[in-house]
């Protein structure tokens, strides 16, 4: 068995697309449309096979209230690399912001980063 995707809630399909593919590189694998409302989107890193983001539109006011904070405030998602300063750089450049500044820890670098609706994640490289 395998973890296949992870729902992420979005505000928007397009700005959640632009945000994965232009500013973290990711490609999209998936953007079926299903209905007048919902579309099947799938993005996930350059050469990653196991896993995707399934990007998922709020549908209603509940899921809505989702947006952002999935995890409560804790980091959400923990995006591997094998060249940290590599990538790092590169996310600011594409104005991506980071909540927390690189860090060597015992078990690598790593720096907190937020995407476009405030989630956050580890961009992390390890020992």
């Amino acid at each position: 068995m395998h973890l296949a995707h992870l729902t992420l809630v979005v505000e928007d399909y397009d700005d959640a697309i632009r945000f994965y593919t232009e500013k973290l590189h990711f490609t999209l694998l998936e953007d079926t449309v299903l209905s007048a409302t919902k579309r099947w989107v799938r993005v996930a890193p350059k050469g990653s096979t196991e896993c995707s983001l399934l990007l998922a539109k709020a549908a209603n006011a509940e899921q809505a209230s989702r947006i952002g904070n999935q995890t409560g405030g804790r980091v959400f998602l923990f995006l591997y690399t094998d060249d940290f300063w590599r990538d790092y750089q590169d996310m600011l450049e594409n104005g991506v912001t980071f909540v927390r500044e690189p860090v060597e820890e015992i078990y690598g670098t790593v720096a907190v980063f937020e995407d476009l609706y405030g989630n956050l994640w580890d961009l992390l490289e390890p020992k």
